[in-house]
């Protein structure tokens, strides 16, 4: 009886407190908030209220970073393209030969088209920032990953020890090492032994990289266990049908090892897509960095930081939890669709 009287009186304190912190957090972030640049009237609020106003003066710094102003359509057409066809992709309005295609080729005309393709104005990959580098970043770091992983994970598998080990050791020692030490080693050392190569001149290039190298380690573990999902005895009867090693993987199967790792795939994507933040200490000016360079050098709107946070924190929070209810949308039509067939 004691303890059920705790219980309830626990409860009743943590309630109390949540309606303390919603209320405080509605007063701060709504009814005393300041929705206009109007630096007096922010300054005013001595931290009682927020100032959204800092977004819609520094608002195109925090998204587009150092882009010129006069070409930054193409960026804001990099970011709607670029999401457009994650969801289609996820949502499955993308399948067969169409996705993989599209795949493939996508990332090479979204950065095609920032740099200065198709007799555009050239922008160089120093002037990229915001919202549309962390999308080139994280996307085009993961179509580099993703095809390396599916080969880790089945060299991993492989019956041959050399291949099996090589694979093992690359996956291991990518996997105990901090992305932080990557990313530094791309930006400092790796130009003392790529004098002269197109990776050199171009840290964008060297970071995206090294990115899909250090990726691909960790994807290739949720590949290789949507593998080990997939029954022995599928890959046994397709060889006796006469497939060939390959055939096998490519028909029976890679489709179903990946249907099973999708969200695992999806995860990592979000994982990577959240620690590109870390490419600010090399001077790469992703949403985060986009902030501080919005910010750090304007003595009259420095002070209001946080609420700079809680928009980049907004549409991180967006995408994440957009490209996780796709999944999931994808999951339950697929699975419907298996119920149907059986």
């Amino acid at each position: 009886m004691m303890q059920h009287r705790l219980n309830k009186a626990l409860t009743v304190l943590w309630l109390a407190l949540l309606g303390w912190l919603a209320y405080s957090l509605l007063r701060w972030g709504l009814w005393h908030a300041v929705w206009s640049p109007n630096l007096a009237a922010c300054t005013a609020l001595q931290g009682q209220g927020a100032c959204w106003g800092v977004i819609a003066e520094k608002g195109r710094v925090m998204l587009l970073g150092r882009y010129p102003l006069a070409q930054q359509w193409r960026a804001i057409a990099v970011v709607v393209l670029w999401t457009g066809w994650v969801f289609a992709a996820l949502l499955g309005w993308l399948h067969g030969r169409w996705l993989w295609c599209s795949g493939a080729a996508l990332p090479a005309a979204l950065l095609w088209f920032m740099h200065g393709g198709a007799g555009l104005p050239v922008v160089s990959s120093t002037l990229w920032g915001g919202l549309p580098l962390t999308l080139l970043i994280s996307g085009v770091g993961f179509a580099g990953a993703f095809p390396l992983a599916v080969g880790l994970a089945l060299g991993r598998r492989s019956r041959l020890r050399p291949i099996r080990w090589a694979c093992t050791v690359y996956i291991e020692v990518l996997r105990a090492l901090p992305l932080v030490s990557v990313l530094f080693l791309a930006a400092f050392v790796l130009p003392k032994y790529m004098s002269g190569s197109w990776l050199e001149p171009d840290l964008f290039a060297r970071v995206t990289f090294t990115i899909a190298l250090f990726s691909a380690a960790y994807l290739a573990e949720v590949v290789r266990g949507g593998l080990q999902a997939v029954p022995r005895h599928q890959a046994e009867s397709a060889r006796a049908l006469g497939l060939t090693a390959w055939q096998v993987q490519h028909w029976v199967v890679l489709p179903q090892a990946l249907h099973v790792a999708m969200p695992g795939v999806v995860n990592s994507f979000v994982t990577l897509f959240k620690e590109c933040s870390l490419v600010s200490i090399v001077a790469l000016f992703e949403l985060t960095g986009a902030l501080g360079l919005a910010l750090s050098g304007d003595l009259h709107w420095r002070a209001f930081y946080l609420e700079g946070y809680v928009f980049i924190a907004l549409i991180y929070w967006v995408y994440c939890f957009g490209l996780s209810k796709a999944v999931e949308y994808r999951q339950a039509v697929f699975g419907a669709f298996a119920s149907v067939g059986r």
